[in-house]
């Protein structure tokens, strides 16, 4: 029994060290993980441009944590998740995104009244965005 027990041992470390581990893109590079952020993003831009949307605060923070359980189980170790949320560099490069599409659908600090049309829209489209989103 106990040679079987050994037997039966060494050939799990064979498999395991034989079958390849399956490499995960770069978090950053999640489509869903970004689309995620792009939409919390967005909301939070209008929100803060525009007096006549709200934030929804609470369905703002359970959809964070569904997109932190969304990567957990895709894999993505806390610590992982953890740098790409402090990461400066990525987050100056989706603000910069979130910036270029608000202006060319009519939001910029010369237009802020374009804030309140895009939240308007995406709250109307039912969008990520627009979930996230409370017209007053």
């Amino acid at each position: 029994m106990i040679e079987f027990v050994k037997k039966l041992g060494i050939l799990a470390v064979v498999v395991s060290v034989s079958t390849p581990a399956v490499a995960l893109q770069p978090l950053h590079e999640n489509r869903t993980v970004i689309a995620g952020f792009y939409a919390i993003g967005l909301a939070d831009m209008v929100r803060r441009n525009c007096d006549d949307i709200s934030p929804r605060y609470l369905r703002a923070y359970n959809y964070l944590k569904a997109l932190e359980k969304y990567a957990l189980d895709a894999g993505y170790s806390p610590a992982q998740i953890e740098e790409l949320t402090d990461n400066r560099e990525e987050k100056q490069k989706l603000r910069v995104r979130i910036e270029a599409d608000l202006a060319e659908r009519g939001a910029s600090a010369e237009t802020p009244q374009g804030y309140c049309t895009v939240g308007r829209e995406e709250i109307a489209k039912n969008s990520a965005a627009g979930r996230l989103l409370r017209a007053k």
